[in-house]
């Protein structure tokens, strides 16, 4: 009813007059049942759409995610609608919440969800939980969760955030819709008519949004080309970037892809100049993906999401740092109102030197940086999200402003991100680690080379030689850049500092 008011309202605005007619879906009435157990697809818009074809309404409402990707012979989409946030928002009762944990969920918590890509997905990053099906509306579903009928649930934020509903006594944790990939055009609504009503397309083309329109396009031909409904367990997310350099629109698209809601999914990241034919050329790259062997410069963790993602898949792993690291001692703590950790090593050296620290927030390069401040019982009030190292200093600049920001770090840590803060002096540095090379063996041989920092490029070609045919993965500018002043070609770059971010590029490449 939102939507078909907001839709309502918009009409009204270019000079249309409005009714609204109520039509019951399969999916409002049949309410005993999974998502998967409910035959075809199109269960929230087929009534919808056989009204237009009968002309008994002019104009249809959907969420365009839940529209199939082939519209009924006679009806087109006549327009699309801004995009409301992508993301997926997990709401937790306050009893379940742990925020040394990911998404700050307690451990073995129970998640109402009936969509099959939020549980495998959601399975992948926290195996540990119980998913159970949840129906209903928005509202039906958070009051089942204050009934403490969950522990937590998960909904798209576009729903939660329109109905402007009352979220006292939850937690609300935000996922970045590149780590948990969103339904294809998830926040977008679709106005659907009859092909043939020229007038009425022509009206709609003042409320079109053609950027949003030219993404979700890119979004919805993935879906139709793996010939999927609202219940295949496919994220898709794409996004157009201005090159800061070129100028050029840059299209990033995000994958996320299993089997089954109970199956690991696989992982992909994808850029392409051209909106047209990029879909194609996804599920070509997707299709086409066979399992490597993959070796990663940095020690094996236990349930280390890295491995786990790509064994899942066929893939074998080896990993071995080809450096280490040594604690420098702490020097009394300065004033400061912010602290920034570019790396896990930063964030555990200095917290387990257990300084005395007053009111601070605390920055990281990453979401794998974000989880390691977590596992200290803190949590990041900024996250960098891009591999862009002087992007994300300008990004943390905006947001701490002048005030004065720490920078635990490494012996001779090239201090990218504090060279972006304005004023003198605002950036303090304090060593808390320092690198040595291992006196180690030659790594076996492996298809894709994932390299984790120029330290360890240094020490590998120390003693290994690398292959014409050998794909590299580099963690970054820096990285990169080692690599190349050795004439070594990187094949891809994660498009994040996180393990989800390494994932994609070894998939994808």
């Amino acid at each position: 009813m939102w939507q078909a008011n907001f839709v309502k309202d918009k009409l009204q605005e270019i000079g249309c007059e409005v009714e609204i007619k109520i039509i019951k879906t399969q999916g409002d009435a049949v309410q005993h049942l999974s998502f998967d157990k409910l035959e075809g697809k199109g269960f929230f818009t087929k009534e919808l759409e056989e009204e237009l074809l009968k002309k008994t309404i002019d104009l249809a409402v959907h969420s365009h995610k839940d529209l199939p990707t082939e519209s009924p012979a006679g009806l087109i989409i006549g327009a699309v609608s801004y995009r409301e946030d992508p993301s997926e928002l997990l709401l937790i009762n306050k009893d379940a919440v742990d925020e040394k944990q990911k998404f700050s969920l307690k451990k073995n918590a129970i998640v109402g969800t009936s969509s099959s890509r939020r549980k495998s997905q959601l399975l992948a990053l926290r195996p540990d939980v119980t998913m159970e099906e949840l129906r209903g509306n928005v509202p039906t579903r958070v009051q089942k969760l204050k009934e403490k009928k969950h522990d937590a649930i998960m909904l798209a934020a576009a729903g939660v955030e329109r109905l402007e509903l009352d979220l006292e006594g939850l937690h609300v944790e935000k996922i970045n819709p590149k780590e948990f990939i969103p339904a294809p055009a998830q926040g977008v609504l679709a106005l659907q008519i009859r092909e043939g009503d020229k007038d009425l397309f022509r009206k709609l083309s003042e409320l079109n949004d053609i950027d949003v329109q030219k993404t979700i396009e890119v979004e919805r031909k993935v879906l139709n080309l793996f010939d999927g409904g609202c219940q295949l367990p496919l994220g898709v997310y794409c996004e157009a970037e201005e090159d800061n350099d070129s100028g050029e629109t840059i299209y990033k698209t995000w994958v996320s892809k299993a089997e089954a809601w109970d199956k690991h999914p696989r992982y992909f990241y994808f850029e392409s100049k051209r909106a047209e034919g990029f879909a194609e050329k996804i599920v070509e790259k997707i299709n086409s993906q066979k399992p490597a062997s993959v070796f990663i410069s940095r020690d094996s963790r236990e349930n280390d999401f890295f491995s786990k993602a790509l064994t899942a898949h066929g893939y074998t792993v080896t990993a071995k740092s080809l450096i280490e690291t040594r604690r420098i001692p702490l020097r009394p703590m300065p004033a400061c109102d912010w602290i920034f950790f570019s790396s896990k090593n930063a964030v555990k050296h200095f917290f387990a030197q257990k300084p005395l620290l007053g009111e601070v927030k605390y920055g990281a390069i990453g979401k794998t940086t974000a989880d390691e401040i977590r596992k200290f019982g803190k949590k990041a009030d900024f996250i960098g999200y891009s591999t862009d190292i002087k992007l994300t200093g300008k990004q943390l600049s905006a947001v701490v402003g002048s005030k004065k920001v720490l920078f635990p770090s490494a012996r001779g840590s090239m201090r990218t991100i504090q060279q972006q803060l304005p004023k003198l002096g605002q950036a303090v540095d304090m060593l808390v680690y320092e690198t040595i090379k291992r006196n180690d063996t030659p790594v076996e041989y492996a298809d894709i080379l994932v390299f984790t920092s120029p330290s360890n490029v240094e020490a590998f070609l120390e003693k290994n030689k690398i292959g014409k045919e050998q794909k590299i993965v580099a963690m970054g500018g820096a990285t990169e850049n080692a690599l190349s002043k050795m004439g070594i070609k990187t094949n891809a770059m994660p498009a994040s500092f996180d393990d989800m971010g390494l994932v994609q590029a070894v998939f994808s490449v």
